[in-house]
């Protein structure tokens, strides 16, 4: 089998009204969460230059870390409730609580209140992504769950790359890119209400009386090695996620670039996180999602240590950092899809929300440490340097996790 882990018999072999209702809304969420990914980055370099409530580096570190705590939270916390109680209702919620506190951020009136909305919006946020992820690989036959969860984060960059655009033509005006996040959010949210399908695994578990799986079963030997593997590689790819698109343009800036082409950067590094994810997810449903992985993150170390370089041509800068977003972005994805092949959907949930929560760690660190190192002045080229260490961490973390599923379970 091509499957880089061996699990059940496709549910429907095609894909009926239902399923595009779950894939376009699921997709739209994600993007949602990608758009505001970039937003706080892209705006920071226009914060600090005009001193917005008289923000240093240091409180835009603490901004992006307590926005990153929110969304760890609100991940590891919504695993096991949408495995209990539902996904759809639990994502329509999660999107009105992040697009309220969204359309907040603008009227802060001090950097604390700043920071405590982005951490509520987080909160919210950080539910939408595992519910997402595990709407939509419920909603495909097995054997195109790499697909799926490549398909849905392409939302998420996609949002990245509308994010840098917006960026890009607003400059000052930064407001704005938080009231249109908070009031799309609230538009989906009642399209979700009307046309967001219950996920058709979880139903038949519920009508089955089947048994709720804790949390601890996570840590049963069965599947403790595979959860381990997960959550460091999960740990490891947030952290580049995060850590590029808080930190690019600044990193950028720092190594002699203009503001415009810094912030072009994360345009074209999300713009190969799209291409990325959609070659990633057609190569592991044929390859293998572990055998996937490992080249992804493999190559992840290479463009990372090549953006320590200051390059004189724009041209070659620019095919680097594309190829970055192609691969790394791309490579935390796949684990999230081998995930949903190889836990059962009594667990896949609680799986992808640990998966996502744990990673969220990461998510939290690199922004950290990143903004630390660019506070002493050396982020670049040691930012870079920082993020080629950590993708070969999740290369190895990846080598260690099962290639087969232990469980037949049709879901």
């Amino acid at each position: 089998m091509n499957n880089a882990v061996t699990t059940q018999a496709p549910e429907r072999s095609g894909v009926d009204t239902r399923s595009t209702w779950t894939v376009v809304l699921c997709w739209i969420t994600v993007l949602l969460e990608g758009y505001d990914l970039v937003v706080l980055g892209a705006i920071i370099p226009t914060l600090l230059k005009t001193h917005h409530l008289g923000m240093t580096t240091g409180d835009a570190t603490t901004i992006a870390t307590t926005s990153m705590v929110g969304v760890a939270i609100g991940a590891v916390c919504v695993g096991p409730l949408a495995d209990r109680l539902g996904r759809r209702h639990l994502l329509i919620g999660s999107v009105v609580v992040f697009s309220v506190f969204t359309l907040l951020v603008p009227e802060a009136g001090s950097v604390t209140l700043f920071a405590a909305l982005r951490f509520l919006a987080g909160l919210g946020l950080g539910a939408c992504m595992p519910v997402s992820l595990t709407m939509m690989a419920e909603s495909m036959p097995a054997h195109r769950r790499a697909r799926a969860s490549t398909l849905t984060m392409t939302g998420y960059h996609t949002g990245a790359v509308i994010t840098s655009l917006l960026a890009l033509q607003v400059t000052d005006n930064w407001q704005i890119l938080f009231y249109a996040l908070g009031a799309i959010g609230l538009v989906v949210a009642v399209i979700q209400w009307f046309r967001l399908p219950e996920s058709a695994a979880f139903e038949k578990a519920r009508s089955s009386d089947a048994e709720r799986v804790p949390f601890t079963e996570l840590l049963k030997p069965v599947y403790l090695r595979a959860g381990i593997g997960i959550w460091v590689a999960s740990f490891m790819g947030l952290l580049l996620v995060y850590g590029l698109n808080t930190w690019l343009p600044k990193l950028m800036n720092d190594a002699g670039y203009p503001v415009p082409t810094a912030v072009t950067q994360l345009l074209i590094l999300n713009i190969g996180g799209v291409v990325g994810l959609v070659i990633g997810g057609f190569v592991a449903d044929r390859r293998g999602i572990k055998l996937t992985a490992l080249g992804w993150f493999a190559v992840s170390v290479v463009m990372l240590a090549l953006l320590s370089i200051k390059m004189d041509s724009d041209l070659l800068l620019n095919c680097v950092v594309f190829l970055t977003g192609v691969f790394v972005f791309s490579a935390q994805v796949l684990v999230y899809a081998y995930v949903t092949n190889y836990y059962p959907a009594s667990l896949r949930g609680t799986a992808l929300g640990s998966a996502s929560g744990i990673g969220r760690m990461g998510s939290i660190v690199g922004p950290t440490i990143t903004g630390a190192l660019v506070a002493s002045g050396i982020g670049h080229p040691w930012g870079f340097y920082f993020f080629a260490a950590v993708a070969v961490l999740g290369f190895a973390a990846v080598l260690t996790l099962p290639r087969t599923s232990p469980v037949t379970e049709d879901a």
